[in-house]
């Protein structure tokens, strides 16, 4: 007797098998584990960032007010200002001043040293430039120089009988000395130090962003006869875009923050630049030297709003106008 075995018996077993098998259990550890992995970074922005931000933002409230009343007499005690001291800040003309030439030294430095950088990065990205290495790398040196070793040394070539520039102009030209410490040729001056030592650092940025362009899209437009020149106005400038962009929000913002090469300036040269050119030297002399830090805070608050509106700015400028985009 021949027995029959049914080709459905493997697949029903198989199936009566998974069917026992018992349901698989949601896992959160998959959802966790990005988490885990931010986690750190999460928690030293809260510490170096928000932390000092809102601790800041306690002090500007602040004020200390002398009281004999069971303190003793002439105690010092902490208590609440209310918006006092931004009202100070707001009224305070000599704060503002310096707001103003640091907005006319970001005006002069913020378009020479963006150019400069652009500039050398389409020099040295071209196909034709040799001792490219070399190239970057002596732009590039200024940058490693730390500001303000940069700005003592500038400020010794700007002393008015050891500079060897009005040496070398009245040798030639027969020029008299150049007063680099006066009233409006001190903008240039120290717009002069952040050029010398920033175009190097933009200029890798924007080096970088060519370079990582695809080369199929400059081939391409060599084929159809276009030469170098308009190889970078037409195709490398508008593809690194954000680049610029970039690196024009983090000049702005560095423009407010300025203080190491005016500060070495008025440490060389005392009367040329003033304690408060700055809004961070005005910073300084009211939180240390004036000994107010709860002004200094309102001060810093007031500084960061101010950097926060000017970026946003900037980046909807540069955005829209300057390469007809629209800013999103």
């Amino acid at each position: 007797m021949t027995t029959v075995t049914s080709v459905h018996e493997p697949a029903a077993s198989l199936s009566g098998t998974r069917r026992a098998r018992p349901r698989d259990r949601w896992n959160p550890a998959p959802r966790r584990t990005p988490y885990t992995f931010i986690a750190a970074a999460v928690l030293l922005f809260v510490a170096v960032y928000v932390v000092p931000l809102g601790y800041t933002v306690y002090l500007s409230t602040q004020k200390t007010q002398v009281s004999g009343r069971g303190l003793g007499p002439g105690a010092r005690q902490q208590v609440s200002a209310g918006f006092s001291n931004y009202a100070t800040v707001f009224g305070d003309g000599e704060f503002w001043q310096s707001v103003l030439r640091a907005v006319i030294y970001g005006c002069i430095l913020i378009p020479i040293m963006l150019g400069l950088a652009t500039l050398f990065a389409l020099i040295l990205d071209s196909q034709r430039v040799r001792f490219q290495r070399f190239g970057r790398l002596a732009i590039f040196l200024p940058y490693a120089v730390p500001t303000l070793i940069g700005s003592m040394i500038w400020g010794m070539m700007y002393l008015p009988g050891f500079s060897p520039i009005n040496s070398t102009l009245h040798a030639l030209f027969g020029m008299q000395g150049i007063n680099f410490f006066g009233q409006r040729i001190v903008f240039l001056s120290v717009a002069n130090i952040g050029v010398w030592g920033g175009t190097g650092f933009n200029m890798m940025v924007l080096y970088t962003a060519l370079r990582s362009l695809p080369q199929e899209v400059y081939e391409a437009a060599r084929l159809d006869g276009a030469n170098e020149r308009k190889i970078a106005l037409r195709i490398k400038l508008p593809m690194i875009r954000p680049a610029v962009i970039m690196t024009a929000i983090f000049s702005t913002i560095a423009t407010l923050q300025v203080f190491n090469e005016p500060y070495a300036m008025h440490q060389i040269a005392y009367g040329g630049v003033s304690t408060s050119w700055t809004p961070l030297m005005t910073v300084y002399q009211d939180t240390y030297t004036a000994n107010n830090v709860y002004l200094g805070a309102a001060e810093s608050i007031v500084i960061a709003v101010m950097m926060f509106v000017l970026s946003a700015a900037v980046l909807r400028i540069t955005n829209r106008q300057i390469f007809g985009g629209e800013a999103r």
